[in-house]
Order: C-alpha cells, then sequence, then structure tokens
C-alpha cells in the first residue's frame, strides 16, 4: 500500500504540474485555443478545468490510501517527506 500511496502522490504532482503547463500553452498561443466568436474551444475547457479536478481527485485517493497503508499523518509545518 506504501507503493500505491507513492504513485498517488507522484500522479497528483503530476497533474498539477500539467494543469500549470497547459495555462502557460494557453497564455502564450491564445488564439489557438479561442472559437471566431472568442469562445474557449471544447477541448481547452475539458483540460483546463479537468487538469486541475482530477488533481483534486488524485489527492483524495492519496489520502485514502495513506489511511489504509497505516502510515501516520504528517505535523503540521513538519515531516512533509513522508
Amino acid at each position: 500500500m506504501k507503493a500505491a500511496w507513492q504513485v498517488l502522490r507522484i500522479v497528483r504532482w503530476g497533474l498539477w504540474f500539467a494543469t500549470v503547463a497547459y495555462y502557460a500553452l494557453f497564455a502564450m498561443y491564445r488564439q489557438d485555443h479561442l472559437t471566431q466568436f472568442g469562445h474557449l474551444m471544447t477541448s481547452t475547457e475539458l483540460w483546463m478545468f479537468g487538469l486541475p479536478i482530477a488533481a483534486v481527485f488524485a489527492g483524495f485517493f492519496e489520502l485514502m490510501v495513506r489511511e489504509r497503508a497505516g502510515l501516520s499523518r504528517p505535523a503540521a509545518g513538519r515531516n512533509w517527506g513522508g
């Protein structure tokens, strides 16, 4: 279970990194993500809202797996390494 927790931790951070990267891509190439009327394309909306939602749910699953693995909760402000 500890390995599953570590995998979910990596997935969660990867999803947050992908979110920031996609937002940067959007900022650099804005016209590629807009329709002729200035609205977001459907695919852009899915990525912009789906990635952060997936990251939050990965965080929830990470917390669940940590509890099932029997790992202690980190003290507030200390021992965040796991």
